[in-house]
């Protein structure tokens, strides 16, 4: 049985100097704190793919990602206590001799089975796992499946990820709701459920994504409501070197946060987005009198 979520999630005023100088109020939509298996946006973008797999009568999920997915381990733990099997395609064909690292033993150890890929093998499954129930070849290797693609963003994903400005009251032409981006699931859904007037800002936390992500976020809001919005754009200047890169700069600016407001914060997705808000703040990227309104989007890796 999957714990009931804590919805809606705390939205906390945080009163930090750095943004005060610039004239900007900060607000963090603590969706960290949603649920302790199935935390942030990964039960916002799953709640609604595991309905839809229920209601189908899927009895086996199956998803992509790397050796420390957050999405990977989201969908084991929802998975497993759904009664469900689960099947993890995982980039690095090195790893599979390997002693397991602690995310995919959380996995595993949820009921997860995993297989591990070339990079060039998984690109291609990646690239081609489109549908519900994926290509034919991977219905040869797993049978029937409901597949998720990687990061879990697809049109379904999107409209769980709408519910977040729902329950951000007053929203109006001086607030930015901002979040970190990986595949562009919880972006699409922030923009597509704003109220006229405010906007959606988001973080790239991997290098070179200019333009695929952006394309990225469009096709999702075709899918999940035949047009596009114009009210988001996607910030690319501070991925601090790619996915997964985290400098000493961020870690540093991370901890005087944490310590300033009480905070604890992942570092490749979250930490990356306040570091961003406060350097677009400073250097005078919003007009005096914007709210910014930060997602927390995930916990931060065990230490």
């Amino acid at each position: 049985m999957l714990e009931p979520a804590l919805l809606p999630t705390p939205l906390v005023d945080c009163a930090d100097e750095a943004f005060a100088r610039a004239g900007v109020a900060l607000r963090l939509k603590r969706d960290d704190l949603l649920h302790p298996t199935v935390p942030g946006n990964k039960w916002r973008k799953l709640a609604p793919n595991l309905a839809a797999a229920v209601e189908r009568g899927h009895t086996r999920l199956l998803t992509f990602g790397g050796a420390y997915s957050t999405h990977l381990r989201a969908v084991a733990a929802a998975a497993g206590a759904l009664g469900l099997e689960s099947v993890g395609l995982v980039r690095g064909e090195e790893l599979a001799g390997r002693p397991r690292n602690w995310s995919l033993r959380a996995a595993e150890a949820s009921g997860m089975r995993l297989e591990f890929l070339t990079r060039a093998e998984y690109r291609e499954a990646t690239g081609r796992a489109e549908g519900e129930h994926g290509t034919d070849a991977l219905l040869r290797r797993w049978g029937r499946c409901l597949v998720l693609p990687e990061g879990g963003s697809n049109a379904l994903a999107a409209v769980g990820a709408a519910a977040i400005p729902a329950e951000l009251p007053g929203l109006g032409e001086r607030d930015v709701v901002c979040c970190p981006v990986g595949t562009g699931g919880t972006l699409a859904g922030i923009a597509a459920g704003l109220p006229p007037g405010a906007r959606a800002l988001g973080v790239a936390v991997l290098r070179g994504g200019e333009g695929y992500l952006e394309a990225e976020v469009a096709r999702l809001h075709r899918a999940a409501y035949g047009r596009e919005f114009g009210n988001w754009r996607i910030d690319h200047g501070h991925h601090g070197g790619g996915y997964g890169k985290v400098t000493a700069e961020l870690d540093g600016f991370a901890e005087r946060f944490e310590r300033r407001h009480g905070v604890p914060l992942e570092r490749r997705y979250v930490a990356k987005l306040l570091a961003a808000l406060a350097d677009l703040a400073a250097a005078g990227a919003f007009p005096r009198g914007t709210r910014l309104t930060a997602v927390v989007t995930g916990l931060p890796d065990p230490r």
